[in-house]
């Protein structure tokens, strides 16, 4: 008989209120805190162990515990913790957090800067990368998610980045209307457009990763500026993020929409693709149903009254304000049924706001993307273990 993914996420919470929490109490000599019990749970749901690489042979100095170092940095992210010396000075005081990632005094600890050359060895092999896929393809196995909404997040950093170079781009004159007989079409320059025939590591590989400056309009219409990177995620019903892409904050949340949906379909099997207005395009929405999915994309633009200034201008713009006044490729308005699936568009939101003010994502103090995502997927991991066990809620 096949075990649901309700009935296996019942099992476990059940274990972990009735023995595995009572057995630390146990061991560790007190009750556990709220944070402290969700430490429990993703360490003892996540597999580390199996993740991390083969213990080194007889030469050389022995390397520190790498599965116990770990654990360190997913209690950072549990707690929410700024910087490694935070997490330090704490796991010297707190015996349970101590036992709970795997050293049983305070000597044991190992020095502040073997936390950071980990880190930085964990970043550049994506063991969190790694370790959320595990847990997202062992949770979500034979669950047939609804919907799926997609978003992006500013992610703000403290480091500097190269300004970027004018260059000339020589204007070739392109003939309009379709190829001659016997030639090809001339590539697009269009990345979204590129990336339908591309494979998943191609499209990955154009996508910029550098830190530098992004731009977004917030919801009163003001414009927003940052410097640093984007997070882009997939998350299914009930808040559970499935996949995530890393960029530089100049990119447009459209040009990671294709890659990223190719991601969660590997890992789950979904029906709805829920997007803002900034993912309205043609080929998002081909892609979309290429796999099976159904697009539920709000229509980026409205028309809008042409003043009679204007009425005579081909350009259909006010040459005084350099505001555009109308537009001609307006897709229709979503239907009712699709203004109510919609509405679930803000679970993407509420996943971005959980891990920016829970789980670290707004407190950056690494420099890199590698790192930076390390420290970003630390939070996701943790927040993924934390929304699935809400669902028996």
């Amino acid at each position: 008989m096949q075990v649901t993914p309700r009935e296996r996420l019942m099992r476990y919470a059940h274990w972990l209120q009735g023995t595995l929490f009572g057995l630390v109490e146990e061991h560790t000599g007190g009750p556990l805190s709220e944070k402290t019990k969700l430490l429990a749970a993703v360490l003892e749901l996540v597999p580390i162990s199996r993740q991390l690489p083969c213990a080194r042979g007889w030469l050389g100095r022995p390397c520190k515990d790498r599965h116990a170092l770990a654990c360190a940095f997913v209690a950072k992210a549990v707690h929410g913790f700024e910087t490694t010396r935070q997490l330090l000075d704490r796991l010297r005081v707190d015996r349970q957090l101590r036992l709970l990632c795997g050293w049983n005094s305070a000597r044991q600890l190992p020095h502040e800067s073997t936390f950071s050359r980990v880190f930085a060895e964990f970043a550049e092999t994506e063991l969190p990368q790694r370790l959320h896929e595990a847990l997202v393809l062992e949770t979500q196995k034979g669950r047939l998610v609804g919907h799926i909404s997609r978003d992006s997040t500013a992610i703000e950093a403290r480091e500097y980045f190269a300004p970027r170079r004018k260059t000339k781009k020589s204007k070739q004159a392109k003939k309009r209307g379709r190829p001659r007989k016997g030639q090809s079409a001339a590539p697009s320059d269009k990345r979204v457009l590129r990336q339908l025939t591309q494979t998943l590591p191609q499209m990955l590989g154009e996508l910029p990763t550098g830190c530098d400056i992004g731009c977004k309009t917030s919801s009163k219409g003001y414009l927003q500026h940052w410097r640093g990177y984007k997070l882009h995620i997939d998350v299914a019903d009930g808040g559970i993020p499935i996949s995530c892409l890393f960029t530089s904050a100049s990119v447009h949340d459209s040009q990671a929409a294709i890659p990223l949906a190719t991601i969660s379909a590997q890992r789950v099997t979904s029906l709805y693709d829920i997007m803002d207005a900034a993912y309205d395009a043609k080929s998002i929405a081909e892609h979309s149903r290429a796999l099976g999915h159904v697009p539920v994309i709000a229509p980026n633009g409205a028309p809008v009254p042409v003043p009679k200034r204007v009425q005579d201008s081909r350009r259909g713009y006010d040459r005084r304000r350099k505001l555009v006044t109308h537009c001609n490729r307006k897709r229709p308005p979503l239907t009712p049924a699709e203004q109510q699936r919609y509405q679930l568009r803000s679970m993407s939101e509420s996943v971005n706001s959980r891990l920016k003010d829970e789980f670290g994502a707004r407190s950056v103090r690494v420099r890199g993307a590698a790192k930076v995502m390390a420290h970003l997927m630390f939070g996701v991991l943790a927040l993924t273990v934390d929304q699935w066990l809400k669902l028996i809620a």
